[in-house]
């Protein structure tokens, strides 16, 4: 793959960014191997204590042999600070983080040499992140699993007007799932592609078989987008979505509605394996993707079939 501004200041091979997922990859085995193949593989600190976060990191460092990492951390989390101490005293290369202000933060990890690439679902937020400072900013389209944006506006836009507006390196998330879908987005002006859907997908993500297998069967129209009162989830549709669609239209209290979306978690999921009743948070690229290879594999094939796009193109 062409080197971009992205792979450069990161020192990567490859503009493909392992997503930071809670369970998928709050552990240190789907990092360090997106990292060892080439990738840049995160840590999502979201859902884990603060020694089991720290072990992560340190198992990371030893399994890559310097190889260039990340971390996701959601900044509203009550421990958040906790966390990015530990980030400053094990000398992350990467944050990426959500949910919360960067400015008070960049100058203490930027003084260290750590790059900070902010998440953001919506050109308004890309503008305070990028007027703070940050290093690079993720653009994540409606497609994407977790929590895209409640406008619905798709990653092919929202990259796309990111890249006019933005001079900081594009990170583009939402809606892809293979090589061919890199090279649409580094086409559009991005300067790599973060996928997560893809490798929840993989052997080395931690999250219930069960999970998994619903990635599988879940097709390109088989996620929904529950929740638009407030923090909007996609997921794949179950017995929870249906129950929060119906309250859409019917219910009118918000603090009953507030009660059933608070009823089922990622956690049921992604830990228990209860696909029915818990948040199996999946992006439509869910409908692109047919087996659970290991995220060596998945690497080797993303690599491949972009190197097929960009010949189909040239010739």
């Amino acid at each position: 793959m062409t080197p971009t501004r992205l792979t450069r200041m990161l020192s990567v091979r490859y503009p493909i960014i392992q997503a930071g997922m809670s369970w998928a990859s709050s552990n240190a085995a789907l990092p360090a191997a997106v990292s060892n193949a080439g990738g840049l593989g995160v840590i999502a600190a979201g859902p884990m204590y603060l020694d089991a976060f720290r072990q992560a990191v340190r198992e990371v460092k030893a399994a890559t042999n310097g190889a260039t990492f990340g971390v996701n951390l959601p900044l509203y989390r009550p421990a958040a600070a906790s966390f990015l101490d530990v980030i400053e005293e094990e000398r992350v290369p990467v944050v990426f983080a959500s949910q919360g202000g960067p400015k008070a933060h960049l100058e203490r990890f930027q003084r260290i040499g750590t790059r900070w690439i902010h998440v953001v679902s919506t050109i308004e937020h890309a503008r305070k992140a990028a007027n703070a400072g940050v290093d690079a900013l993720v653009v994540v389209g409606s497609e994407a699993g977790g929590h895209p944006p409640a406008n619905g506006v798709s990653t092919l836009i929202a990259v796309r007007r990111a890249a006019q507006e933005f001079s900081i390196p594009i990170v583009a998330g939402g809606g892809v799932a293979d090589g061919f879908g890199i090279a649409a987005l580094l086409a559009l002006g991005a300067d790599a592609v973060q996928l997560g859907t893809r490798f929840i997908a993989t052997r080395e993500a931690g999250v219930h078989d069960n999970y998994k297998r619903a990635i599988l069967d879940t097709d390109v129209a088989d996620t929904v987008l529950v929740g638009v009162r407030g923090l909007p989830v996609r997921m794949t549709k179950n017995r929870f979505a249906d129950a929060v669609l119906n309250a859409d239209r019917r219910e009118t209290d918000d603090a009953a509605y507030d009660a059933l979306f608070k009823s089922s978690t990622l956690k049921q999921a992604a830990l228990d394996g209860d696909v029915e009743r818990g948040k199996v948070e999946l992006g439509q690229s869910a409908g692109l993707i047919h087996d659970l290879p290991s995220a060596a594999e998945v690497m080797a094939r993303l690599v491949q079939e972009y190197e097929q796009a960009v010949a189909r193109l040239v010739h």
